[in-house]
C-alpha cells in the first residue's frame, strides 16, 4: 500500500505545531490589505493580532481563491517524493478553490499516473475545518489506507458543526451575509447573530440575540441540544482577537459537559477573519447534523 500524506489549506486555522507534529503540508491562502499582499500564514506575514487592530482601525482586507498554478506548485513536490495525497479542501460554499484543486488533480494524475490524488470538500471553514482535519489525521495515524480515511472524511463533514457569534454585523453585511438596513438596524439595538453553516457549507443567520454575553451564552446552548455524545470529544474554539470571550466560552462547555476530552482555542485567521470581524467567537465539534438552512 503506498504511502500517502493528508494536506489541507490555511483557512483550516490549525497552529503551527500541530501541523508540524502530524506532518501535514498547508497551502497558505492569501489576502490584501492597505496596498500590500500577505499569506495566511499562522501570524508569520502580519501577527493576527495586528490584523484584528488594522481591521478595528477601518483597514478592508479582501481575499482570493487558490489557482490551479499554485495548487500544482503544492502538491507536485509530494507526488515527486512517491507519495500519494489526501487533500481536504476549504469549503465549497465559500470559495472556488476547491474546484481548482479538482482540476489541478486531474492533469496531475495524467503526470504522475502511478500516483493518487483525492480531493474532499470539507463543506467547512476556520476551527471547523480544522477539527475536520485532526479528525482525519487521527483515522490516518489509526492506519487507514487513503481510500479509507476520504470515505471516513466524507461521512464526517456532514457531522462538523459551526457555531458562530460575532461582534459586529457590519463584516457580514459587506460580505453579503445581512443587506444594510440589517446592520444598521442590529447595530441600533446590539443585536448579535448566531450563525452557523449548512449542508452547502454556506454561512447562514439563526438565530438574533440582543446583547454579547447572550449571544455567546446561545452557542453553548445550541450545543447542548445537537452534540453527538460529547464523551471524549475535541472541541475546537476560535476567536477574532477574543481570547477572554473564548476562555469564558471553554469554560461554559467545561461545566456543561464535563466529559468532553479537551477544548483547543485557536485566533481565527485573517482569510476568515476579512470576513467575520473582530471580536468573534465560534465553537465546533462533531453533531448529529448540520443545521439544514437554505441561504437567501
Amino acid at each position: 500500500m503506498a504511502d500517502y500524506v493528508i494536506t489541507c489549506s490555511s483557512t483550516a486555522d490549525l497552529p503551527t505545531a500541530f501541523v508540524c507534529e502530524r506532518g501535514i503540508p498547508v497551502l497558505p491562502y492569501q489576502f490584501f490589505m492597505d496596498g500590500r499582499e500577505y499569506y495566511d500564514d499562522q501570524g508569520v506575514s502580519i501577527p493576527t493580532h495586528d490584523f484584528y487592530e488594522k481591521v478595528r482601525a477601518g483597514s478592508m482586507p479582501t481575499t482570493s481563491m487558490v489557482n490551479t498554478e499554485r495548487y500544482t506548485e503544492f502538491f507536485a513536490p509530494i507526488l515527486e517524493e512517491g507519495k500519494d495525497i489526501l487533500h481536504l479542501e476549504f469549503s465549497s460554499g465559500l470559495s472556488g478553490s476547491y474546484n481548482n484543486a479538482l482540476m489541478t488533480a486531474e492533469q496531475l494524475m495524467q503526470k504522475y499516473p502511478g500516483r493518487k490524488i483525492l480531493i474532499v470538500d470539507s463543506l467547512s471553514a476556520s476551527r471547523g475545518y480544522g477539527l475536520f482535519v485532526h479528525l482525519v489525521s487521527n483515522k490516518k495515524n489509526e492506519g487507514a489506507s487513503i481510500e479509507e480515511a476520504r470515505d471516513y472524511a466524507e461521512a464526517l463533514k456532514w457531522k462538523i458543526t459551526h457555531w458562530f457569534a460575532v461582534e459586529s454585523l457590519e463584516h457580514l453585511r459587506r460580505g453579503g451575509r445581512v443587506s444594510r438596513a440589517s446592520a444598521f438596524l442590529g447595530t441600533m439595538l446590539n443585536i448579535k447573530p448566531v450563525l452557523a453553516f449548512n449542508n452547502e457549507g454556506k454561512i447562514i443567520p439563526v438565530e438574533k440575540i440582543r446583547g454579547r454575553k447572550k449571544s455567546l451564552i446561545a452557542m453553548v446552548d445550541k450545543m447542548e441540544g445537537d452534540i453527538d455524545n460529547p464523551d471524549g470529544q475535541i472541541v475546537y474554539i476560535g476567536h477574532g482577537d477574543a481570547l477572554e470571550e473564548a476562555k469564558y466560552v471553554e469554560g461554559l462547555i467545561h461545566e456543561r459537559f464535563p466529559t468532553i476530552k479537551e477544548t483547543l482555542i485557536n485566533y481565527t485567521g485573517p482569510v476568515i477573519g476579512a470576513h467575520s470581524g473582530p471580536g468573534t467567537v465560534n465553537i465546533h465539534y462533531v453533531g448529529k447534523q448540520r443545521v439544514d438552512i437554505k441561504f437567501k
